[in-house]
């Protein structure tokens, strides 16, 4: 059974509130059908209500179970403008512009939905440029505690489930942050893991990776930072109480092959057996999830944003239906306890 489908018959028991940004986008409301049919939750497409409906007409969906709001005429709006000039009061984050004009645009009414609990988490980027997106969300949204870093991860599923977790890999950061410090590497590192497990309820298994594996004299700059990040991962992990098995600096191969673990005489719980990858820096990351979508076609889910303290996706514009469902699912189960998502039996060790 696929991640999705495992997190589906779980959140079926704990349904969530999804807002999609974009909502008159075909996708989306397709994405969206699926989503309220399958019982997951209450799908929330903001945009012009006619629209919408002329969409979904089109692709002959039905809209019940499904939420419309209109941010401008939206009964909430006063009331997230002066969320907006309360950020600007006190300076909590950069935010420009008229509170008025930014509380109807959809990017930011979606984020002040979440930040104040009138949804679970949101999807934006399917019809925007990710710094528009991107935006709103870091300036509306508050950070997890004891993390600096907002970075983003992408799901990988493959069907060979002998990589990472049952086939299942954690790539990050492939979206955010182009040329991370040791201390951002850190935190990125951390809060992957932390979502992995979430999702997962296994141990995350984190390879920082870099083109070499364990140098003993490293003469580049960016070798060291991955090995100075990987001990500041470990630190933080726990004094965040993350539970993970961190090691690095890693190549790929001896991060997901055993065989090539083996044979470059690299050990640890982590060589060979990784779930988690931390990339460099973004070229990396980005570089690597496209051809790995698009050579070995394989489905892929995000971009998930870490480091929030409620969840929220960035999507790429070039995402189909099934990805945005996907993702939908992800984050909405990123919504829901862990105690609650995967409970466990009585008299029972923790997973």
């Amino acid at each position: 059974m696929s991640l999705i489908s495992r997190l589906s018959a779980r959140l079926q028991n704990h349904p969530k509130r999804v807002v999609f940004a974009e909502g008159a986008d075909p996708r989306i409301i397709q994405a969206a059908r699926q989503f309220a049919t399958k019982k997951l939750g209450v799908p929330i497409l903001l945009g012009d209500r006619q629209r919408i409906k002329v969409n979904a007409a089109r692709l002959n969906i039905r809209l019940d179970d499904i939420r419309i709001i209109e941010p401008s005429r939206s009964d909430e709006l006063a009331s997230y403008v002066a969320k907006l000039e309360s950020i600007q009061r006190y300076g909590q984050t950069n935010v420009q512009g008229n509170p008025q004009d930014l509380a109807q645009q959809p990017n930011y009414f979606a984020c002040l939905m979440v930040a104040t609990g009138a949804a679970d988490a949101l999807i934006s980027g399917a019809t925007t440029h990710a710094a528009s997106g991107l935006r709103a969300i870091l300036q509306t949204m508050p950070r997890q505690a004891g993390v600096e870093t907002v970075s983003s991860m992408q799901i990988l599923e493959s069907e060979e489930s002998k990589f990472g977790c049952n086939g299942v890999l954690f790539l990050a950061d492939c979206g955010v942050i182009p040329e991370p410090t040791a201390e951002q590497l850190a935190d990125i590192a951390v809060t992957t893991a932390g979502l992995a497990g979430h999702l997962t309820n296994t141990l995350p298994k984190v390879a920082m990776l870099a083109y070499s594996t364990h140098a003993a004299s490293p003469r580049l700059a960016s070798v060291k930072k991955v090995q100075a990040a990987t001990e500041l991962a470990r630190r933080k992990a726990k004094e965040l109480n993350i539970v993970c098995d961190i090691d690095g600096e890693l190549q790929a191969d001896a991060a997901l092959s055993p065989f090539a673990a083996e044979s470059k005489e690299v050990s640890g719980s982590v060589a060979g057996k990784a779930s988690v990858l931390i990339f460099p820096d973004l070229n990396a990351g980005n570089i690597a999830s496209k051809m790995a979508q698009f050579i070995a076609d394989i489905p892929a889910y995000g971009q998930i944003l870490t480091g929030l303290e409620r969840p929220a996706a960035e999507i790429s514009r070039g995402a189909s239906a099934h990805d945005i469902f996907g993702t939908a699912v992800i984050v909405a189960s990123q919504a829901v306890d862990r105690n609650y998502l995967y409970p466990k039996a009585p008299n029972t060790p923790n997973a």
